[in-house]
């Protein structure tokens, strides 16, 4: 994940862009998708302002408390199901499903392999890395580290300084899962020795910010997909 100085991590408030069939959180709390207000109405959801920024007018958080499948049906992200899940019954794209559970179905991974300690991965974020997952077990499936880059280039990852932990079924694959991981690492900054965390495309760091809910962190601009605006790993960075 590319830095570059605090004026433009500053600046990217103002160009904050949500990205069509991407999560957010909608009405009652519940996950839901940013997709067009007729495309919601179609499906059966129901759709508030204020939670796909950057988008049209149009684009705005559906979600639909109740669908097919067993008397507690309810659409969310396949990856957060904790029981079956139906497709075509829910608004956004087909990762989006009928999920028989209203349990939190976040994790229930095997224990990931923790990186070794090198010049492409310090001890600092080996140390983080191992934190968090003690606190969140089962909840990260795979840790990313190094990158065989050079330190000049700009990301964290290549001097050996940031983590990016998998907390979804696979890459690509959104989940709600990460807000719970992120705005803890906010609130353990110190014993974490953060630089900056980012996940669900919003960022926070603490020589810029003061502690808020993830909803209330800096927005980034949408860079395309899934992976590159962090809705499938929480990217931390330490000093």
């Amino acid at each position: 994940m590319k830095i570059q100085n605090l004026l433009t991590l500053a600046s990217l408030a103002a160009t904050t862009l949500a990205a069509t069939n991407e999560p957010c959180i909608g009405s009652g709390g519940r996950a839901g998708v940013c997709v067009s207000t007729s495309t919601c109405s179609a499906s059966g959801g129901t759709s508030i302002s204020g939670a796909c920024p950057g988008d049209a007018a149009d684009i705005k958080c559906c979600t639909k408390a109740s669908c097919s499948n067993g008397s507690s049906g309810n659409c969310r992200w396949q990856s957060d199901c904790a029981g079956t899940s139906v497709s075509n019954q829910c608004p956004g794209p087909a990762q989006m499903k009928c999920c028989s559970s209203t349990a939190t179905g976040f994790g229930g991974y095997a224990a990931p392999k923790q990186p070794t300690v090198g010049t492409k991965c310090l001890a600092v974020s080996v140390a983080g890395a191992k934190k968090i997952t003690d606190q969140f077990p089962g909840r990260v499936r795979e840790i990313f580290c190094a990158r065989d880059c050079a330190c000049t280039s700009g990301s964290d990852h290549c001097c050996g300084k940031a983590v990016d932990l998998m907390c979804s079924d696979g890459g690509g694959v959104p989940t709600m899962s990460g807000r719970e991981i992120a705005e803890w690492v906010m609130k353990n900054r110190s014993a974490l020795n953060l630089k900056y965390v980012i996940w669900g495309q919003r960022i926070w760091n603490p020589s810029i910010d003061s502690e808020l809910a993830w909803t209330s962190w800096r927005g980034m601009e949408d860079r395309g997909d899934i992976t590159q605006n962090h809705w499938d790993h929480v990217h931390v960075s330490f000093k």
